[in-house]
């Protein structure tokens, strides 16, 4: 009714008990998580002792109140430097460009790569009014200029964004003098040619080395 006081209820919260209907809303809220699927993790979370509830609600908080970002790097950690800033083991030569902090632990999973990491925070993207002064390409240079860096290894994703955020890096951090490469983008293993794209052939015959 026009005028009314009361909100308008939506669908799930006619369908549900008021509790459960918002904890549904809530959840689906997150990334990737459509109405069915945060329907389903309510119900699950309801089936939890209250034990593992109360677990899972303090595990959330806590990850909210200790975790920031590195002074150095800006990935996500509960210490400052980050444990990989600090390691004594790592080689402080190289520094690893990504776009997100989960790239970072993307990386780490290879265990190949044992040099520093920097978290830009996105990628340069004129669409949506993102340009190199709200990512940390500043900080970057920062880096660059202060440290014995020999190697900037450019991560960005594959995509339009992540290719003008690299090839911008490239611009503006060669005349420093470092060397300035960017990760072969191309077939997965196990992938076969007739399924693949153009521009991933393409990607796969740039990153070609000899054998």
């Amino acid at each position: 009714m026009a005028g009314s006081e009361y909100p308008a209820r939506t669908a799930v919260s006619t369908m549900y008990a008021d509790p459960l209907a918002r904890l549904i809303e809530e959840l689906s809220k997150m990334p990737t998580v459509g109405p069915k699927t945060a329907q389903r993790l309510a119900f699950y979370i309801l089936r939890l002792p209250k034990e593992d509830a109360e677990r899972l609600s303090q595990a959330i908080l806590d990850a909210k109140a200790q975790l920031h970002y590195c002074s150095v790097c800006f990935q996500l950690t509960d210490v400052d430097p980050c444990a990989i800033c600090s390691s004594p083991t790592r080689t402080r030569s190289i520094i690893c460009v990504v776009e997100d902090p989960r790239d970072v632990f993307a990386m780490e999973r290879t265990r190949e790569y044992r040099g520093l990491y920097h978290v830009l925070h996105g990628a340069i993207s004129p669409l949506d009014g993102i340009g190199p002064d709200d990512l940390k390409i500043a900080e970057l240079l920062h880096r660059v200029e202060s440290g014995d860096i020999s190697e900037i290894i450019v991560a960005t994703n594959p995509r339009v964004e992540g290719e003008a955020t690299a090839i911008y890096l490239a611009r503006i951090l060669k005349p420093l003098g470092v060397k300035v490469t960017r990760i072969a983008h191309g077939l997965p293993v196990g992938g076969d040619l007739e399924y693949a794209d153009e521009l991933t052939l393409a990607k796969a015959l740039e990153g070609r080395r000899e054998m």
